[in-house]
């Protein structure tokens, strides 16, 4: 019998200090209260699909054969799920005959509403996010599908989900709060297709997210982003711009040791008709137009205009306009060891993120810090992270007591109002 992996709550009172750490997992944070507030918990996990588990069972020679079963790995999912209980769970590689069967009727009777995309193709997993009827009502559900028939590069049938949920407080008055939930492209080579895929989310969230007065609500973004801490796409989500003239699309996501042989991103990554601006945000389809019976406009200035629409048709920087950051730091401090997210036969690293759109006192000096932000969002408490040693004195991932290749990541936030 394998032993157990051991996780506590760190909490973290101020960004700008230390955290303090707190075993046991019901210790309220003993930061600063505050009257006007709503605290929720969220968890991302990927709970490995079973088809995807025997489509790549090379991957899980480590693992002695009856874990692997779906009949044995099922119940302890739900059972970590019931343990940390969280107000919104973000989900992926959710099985669909298993998510109609076990998993949404599991958690329906635990007090979720669940909402699921499959992806395209005939791929048979998706995303779900589930959330406690006690704690949220839904605005709104936004599927996200990454493959587009009309662009060549967008082959690949990954998705996203963003919903729209209404806190439930006694006051009334709270703005909403957008989650996003992503399971990116994994393969390492294939930066330019991760980064349009990212780009394609972000949009879908700046239009879901935007309120009437022009701010944003407060974004919640979890996923398996198949990109590694400080890889350029990584980067790009937590600075809000990412120069990619020169880079390799083998190193976007930070996987690929080598870049030799590899081709360098093309500007732009994505052809105009994806209706996604180098901003990440939805832009009208057209091309603008000069009408050359136009007897004020010389030939001179026609030709600046069509120098200027291909100029800015041509540029290598992205950016995006929230302020993010990321729930986890990615490194032990007091060692420098990397903390790790997933750990199979052939690697452990980090994958799995969430990243939340930070508090007012946060922003300032950030990228974006611009956008108005309707109430922000204060990181409280998270599940700490474990080394791949750690992972390794309990043969891996799955094992006897942690049943997918990924750990569940934990964070508990203040909407202060």
């Amino acid at each position: 019998m394998e032993g157990t992996i051991k996780r506590h709550w760190e909490y973290i009172c101020n960004h700008n200090k230390e955290k303090t750490e707190i075993p046991g997992d019901n210790v309220d944070p003993t930061c600063e209260d505050s009257e006007s507030k709503f605290d929720f918990s969220v968890m991302s996990y990927n709970i490995l699909s079973q088809d995807l588990l025997e489509d790549n069972s090379h991957l899980y020679r480590h693992c002695r054969r009856p874990v692997l079963h779906w009949s044995f790995r099922f119940p302890n999912i739900l059972k970590e799920i019931k343990h940390f209980d969280a107000d919104v769970l973000c989900l992926q590689e959710v099985q669909e005959d298993h998510y109609g069967t076990e998993i949404r009727p599991s958690l329906e009777s635990l007090g979720y509403h669940c909402e699921y995309k499959i992806r395209t193709g005939k791929k048979p997993d998706g995303c779900a996010i589930c959330f406690k009827h006690s704690k949220f009502s839904l605005l709104s559900v936004n599927p996200v599908e990454f493959y587009r028939p009309d662009v060549p590069l967008l082959d690949r049938d990954n998705v996203g989900l963003v919903l729209l949920l209404q806190p439930k407080i006694p006051s009334g008055a709270c703005p909403a709060i957008c989650v996003a939930n992503t399971h990116l492209l994994y393969n390492p080579r294939r930066g330019d297709i991760k980064l349009t895929q990212l780009a394609m989310l972000l949009a879908e969230i700046s239009s879901v997210a935007h309120q009437k007065d022009g701010s944003f609500c407060p974004i919640v973004m979890c996923g398996d982003f198949n990109s590694v801490p400080g890889s350029p796409l990584y980067s790009f989500i937590k600075e809000g711009k990412l120069n990619y003239e020169g880079l390799a699309i083998g190193k976007v996501s930070g996987q690929e040791q080598s870049s030799r042989g590899q081709r360098i991103l093309s500007i732009p990554i994505w052809p105009p008709n994806l209706g996604i601006s180098q901003n990440c945000v939805y832009e009208a389809q057209q091309v603008p137009e000069v009408e050359k019976t136009d007897t004020d406009l010389t030939q001179t200035q026609l030709d600046k205009t069509e120098v200027l629409v291909t100029a800015e048709k041509l540029s290598s920087h992205l950016q995006h306009h929230f302020s993010l950051s990321s729930v986890y730091s990615h490194y032990f401090p007091d060692t420098g060891i990397p903390e790790v997210t997933t750990c199979h036969s052939r690697s452990a690293i980090t994958v799995d993120y969430i990243f939340y759109s930070v508090g007012k006192e946060d922003v300032a000096g950030q990228p974006g810090a611009e956008v108005a932000l309707v109430g922000g969002l204060k990181l409280l408490a998270r599940l700490s992270l474990l080394t791949e040693q750690d992972l390794w004195t309990v043969n891996g991932l799955p094992n006897e007591n942690n049943s997918s290749d990924h750990l569940p990541l934990l964070a508990k936030f203040r909407l202060e109002l």
